[in-house]
């Protein structure tokens, strides 16, 4: 898999053009706006980068991207809802601004990392927003912290290896993706010139079992909005129903005309689907 994605990668970066439907292309993301305060703190033997934005007194909102990315491709989610809430970013263990520590990934291992971020940040609980990886932190924390979490809005996460369409291997948008973000590793990183071992790492989790599987889905009590994307070419369609079949009272939601980069394709959309929820 691991150099399928990176062939997948080089074919994006050769032939790449501008499609006419917007699941067809990853846009920039905007810059992000001025943090209240932001740099790394030491939990469990890394140094971790946060930003936080805006000053609202109510429930924060956390927001966890997806692998390989950074805190950053949140911008234009970041920049509306810091208007009425305080809003939480970081760079996951080894991603973006973050360090590892040689240990290998794991979602049990990264929900430990937040945790422990939370408890810096003197923060009780939060309404997350997980995107793919981040939504597989969100239902890992769901499993064994759940009075941290007032909701969880789960885009494009999975609980099990089949959850993930198999053609994601050699699809040129995703590929893309991964390029974008050797891009960003390469300026942001501590060690920019370790993207290869990183991606390495990151793949090798991607293709083990997640903590729960199934069964544990049928005990969490978080308020889960579980939300797929139309064209995903990473999570299948009924994986994504079944997951908000099995989490009681969970909702379901589409996002229709984007894929799995919805949040860079149809921003505005994407906070308005944030906002609706947690309200």
């Amino acid at each position: 898999m691991f150099a399928k994605i990176l062939a997948a990668a080089a074919i994006f970066t050769a032939t790449a053009v501008q499609a006419d439907d917007r699941w067809m292309s990853i846009p920039d993301t905007p810059a992000m706006p001025q943090a209240a305060s932001s740099g790394t703190v030491s939990v469990n033997g890394i140094e971790m980068y946060h930003a936080t934005y805006g000053a609202d007194d109510g429930t924060p909102i956390l927001m966890i991207h997806g692998g390989l990315a950074h805190g950053d491709i949140w911008g234009a989610q970041v920049a509306d809802l810091m208007r009425d809430h305080k809003v939480i970013v970081a760079d996951t263990r080894g991603h973006g601004r973050s360090t590892n520590d040689g240990s290998d990934y794991s979602y049990g291992l990264l929900a430990a990392d937040y945790l422990a971020l939370l408890d810096h940040l003197g923060v009780d609980k939060v309404h997350l927003v997980g995107w793919s990886d981040g939504a597989n932190i969100g239902y890992a924390i769901s499993q064994t912290h759940p009075d941290r979490l007032a909701s969880h809005f789960a885009h494009a996460g999975n609980v099990t290896l089949d959850g993930v369409d198999p053609t994601v291997e050699t699809n040129e948008l995703f590929g893309g993706y991964v390029g974008l973000m050797a891009a960003d590793y390469a300026a942001m990183s501590p060690t920019p010139d370790g993207f290869e071992a990183f991606l390495g790492g990151v793949v090798t989790m991607w293709g083990t079992s997640k903590p729960g599987g199934t069964e544990a889905l049928k005990s969490v009590t978080v308020p889960t909005l579980v939300v797929q994307s139309e064209f995903d070419e990473a999570i299948l369609m009924d994986h994504s129903k079944m997951i908000a079949d099995l989490i009681p009272s969970a909702e379901f939601l589409i996002l229709e005309k984007t894929s799995h980069f919805a949040s860079f394709q149809a921003p505005d959309e994407y906070t308005a689907a944030i906002r609706a929820f947690i309200k």
